[in-house]
């Protein structure tokens, strides 16, 4: 066992020494198959947790529990099987999730997220205004490139929240030259409260933004969320059962 062990150590394979003795033999080549395929299964199961740690998101939503309901409206360009099988992101195309607060939007997005971590995909996830905090205080210390480059890496990333916080000039250039940065290059998902027309209110500046708003919707699929907030409607519910109505 001990010779068996150092075997698997020097190739590397971490996980067939805790597993294979519950392996089935019925063939050389059936056995020598399922053995490898517990160390390949092991190591993809191991990427993807890597995956979604490094992309950090606030908390892991999937899509098997997410509600497709009437106040979702997808845009002729695309549809739910498309979304769910991330052909945008293959295709490099953005998703702009736009509307009510607390109607799926962030749910939406973390869980197309953790579906690309799962099918190999580099995920990076902020709220925009973490993002635009981290980008300034890079800046102030010298390790904007690095920060850059840690994000050109990704496959995907999602922009929670804009127009919650208006940045200052400085912030608002920073996060256009990252987006500027992924056009055509990577998928973008951005998630909002605020009409197009509204984002100035974030940015303060007409120019910046309309060159902005180009970028993210030349190659974008646009979903419109309305209805009353999800939250407010459990909260509310959460008071009438309290209350014996």
């Amino acid at each position: 066992m001990a010779n068996l062990k150092a075997i698997c150590k020097t190739l590397h394979l971490a996980h067939i020494i805790e597993e294979f003795e519950q392996v089935p033999f019925e063939s050389k080549e059936q056995f020598l198959r399922d053995v490898l395929l517990i160390e390949v299964n092991s190591r993809q199961t191991t990427k993807i947790a890597s995956l979604i740690k490094k992309a950090r998101f606030r908390e892991l939503k999937w899509l098997k529990d997410y509600e497709w309901t009437e106040q979702l409206h997808l845009p002729a360009t695309t549809s739910k099987e498309e979304i769910c099988d991330l052909r945008f992101i293959k295709e490099k195309q953005n998703l702009l999730l736009l509307g009510t607060p607390g109607t799926g939007k962030t749910h939406l997005g973390t869980a197309l997220g953790v579906k690309a971590c799962e099918m190999g995909y580099e995920v990076r996830f902020f709220r925009v205004a973490d993002l635009v905090a981290q980008l300034e205080e890079a800046l102030k210390e010298g390790t904007l490139n690095r920060l850059k480059r840690q994000i050109e890496k990704s496959d995907l990333l999602i922009l929670d929240e804009l127009g919650y916080v208006p940045f200052q000039k400085q912030g608002s250039e920073l996060l256009f030259h990252i987006i500027a940065d992924c056009y055509e290059h990577k998928s973008v998902i951005v998630t909002s409260n605020l009409e197009f027309g509204q984002w100035n209110r974030v940015f303060g500046d007409n120019r910046l933004t309309s060159a902005l708003v180009d970028r993210l919707v030349h190659h974008a699929h646009v979903i419109a969320f309305t209805g009353e907030s999800y939250r407010l409607k459990n909260a509310l519910s959460s008071i009438k059962t309290q209350d014996g109505n």
